[in-house]
């Protein structure tokens, strides 16, 4: 009896054990997903009712939001690209892009990261348990901040103030 308790006990012992904080984003509950509702703007009447576009499938509604466009404008910025660089941004794209622009990065270091990720890990076809990948596979590149501050501050650098190290999931 009690080997059959031990036995039952060690999954529970072991998923206290978690720390997977921010990294998995599967939902937590059975129930709607509150990002999916969005606001719709007012119902407006057009002045002339034959300038409304054709509906077709797929295409969005004079009343959605778009998220993009939203974030784009609260930040300052500007959809349309077509103009160029504005002239205060210039030094800065002219600084970001000296050793020249690499075309297709984001894909190249998709390919790589997946080939890296691969090679690192060990029979990922196989979950049995909610597994961090990329936490497993990236664990001897993961920067320590608090060992980095005090390397800089017994070097003489000036570092900023930090909160006390963590060390129950250690």
């Amino acid at each position: 009896m009690r080997r059959i308790a031990l036995i039952s006990l060690i999954p529970l012992a072991l998923a206290a054990c978690s720390n997977q904080g921010l990294r998995d984003l599967q939902p937590t509950s059975e129930g709607p997903d509150e990002f999916l509702i969005q606001p719709v703007k007012p119902l407006e009447r057009p002045d002339n009712l034959n300038t409304l576009p054709t509906p077709a499938p797929g295409q969005a509604n004079l009343t959605d939001r778009s998220a993009v466009a939203e974030g784009v404008a609260a930040f300052g910025g500007r959809l349309d690209t077509s103009a160029g660089i504005p002239a205060g941004d210039a030094a800065l794209v002219q600084h970001a892009g000296r050793m020249g622009v690499q075309p297709g990065i984001r894909e190249s270091l998709a390919e790589a990261d997946a080939k890296f990720r691969k090679r690192k890990g060990r029979f990922t076809q196989f979950r049995i348990v909610p597994v961090d990948r990329y936490g497993q596979a990236y664990k001897r590149m993961i920067l320590d901040a608090h060992s980095e501050a005090e390397r800089w501050r017994r070097a003489g650098g000036r570092t900023p103030s930090y909160p006390p190290q963590d060390t129950r999931f250690r």
